[in-house]
């Protein structure tokens, strides 16, 4: 059964809007994990409009399962890392104008400042993923940078506004998936993903890991994040969104 990573960031984005000490995003990974979270993801960005170091401190010392930081590859960050040690470090693309992560890393592009930032990581024992978009030459690309794993870019799909459209974009996750399956990556995937459009991708068995975080902390404000979580884990595991 593929893992579910609860991203907490927009925990600290409710606490961020009015400058105070609530919600604490520890408290809320806590639950996560309670609830059958089998890791947290937080994204530690350069312009810290959410979540904060201090956040990431104190979640390193806290989370039992697995923490995973997502982050822009840059030399401050892979410090931060390295200091830190989560237990995988997934490098993201950064826009300081973007409301969120707007799509896949540039792979190639940026191949010998990645390959650099990856074995600096590997070196310090920490596991390193690359999230790309549901391309091959992506995917490639990843493989050739010396990534342990990728993260599929499922933001295009989660949004695809007739069937044509999404049948589209999953064909493309699932060849992405594919490639990257034959060329040993470990294979995670997330973004825009919520309790209905999930489902769909669970007919992929190569996807290790979804990271999920927008759905699951809107839906903890309505019912809090025990249930929340819980609710996700069970369509994971099921595969079916009857009892939702």
């Amino acid at each position: 059964m593929a893992k579910l990573g609860v991203n907490i960031d927009h925990v600290a984005t409710l606490r961020q809007a009015r400058g105070t000490v609530e919600p604490e995003p520890v408290l809320a990974a806590s639950m996560a994990e309670l609830a059958g979270a089998d890791g947290i993801t937080m994204h530690l960005r350069e312009d810290r409009r959410h979540m904060q170091d201090r956040d990431l401190a104190l979640l390193r010392d806290t989370v039992r399962t697995r923490l995973n930081l997502e982050m822009a590859p840059t030399q401050e960050m892979v410090k931060i890392a390295l200091g830190v040690k989560p237990d995988m470090v997934t490098f993201v693309p950064e826009k300081r104008a973007e409301l969120t992560t707007e799509g896949g890393l540039e792979v190639k592009l940026a191949k010998d400042e990645l390959n650099k930032y990856i074995r600096l990581l590997q070196d310090g024992e920490i596991a390193v993923s690359l999230f790309i978009d549901p391309n091959i030459d992506q995917v490639k690309s990843a493989h050739k940078v010396g990534a342990d794993y990728i993260e599929i870019h499922t933001g295009r799909y989660a949004e695809a506004r007739n069937r044509k459209e999404e049948e589209r974009e999953f064909n493309d996750i699932v060849n992405a998936v594919k490639i990257g399956s034959k060329l040993k990556l470990g294979i995670n995937a997330g973004h825009g993903l919520d309790y209905w459009n999930i489902k769909r991708l669970l007919q992929i068995t190569e996807i290790e890991e979804y990271n999920i975080g927008h759905s699951i902390i809107s839906r903890a404000v309505m019912v809090g994040m025990e249930r929340a979580v819980q609710d996700m884990v069970e369509i994971i595991k099921t595969g079916s969104t009857k009892n939702f």
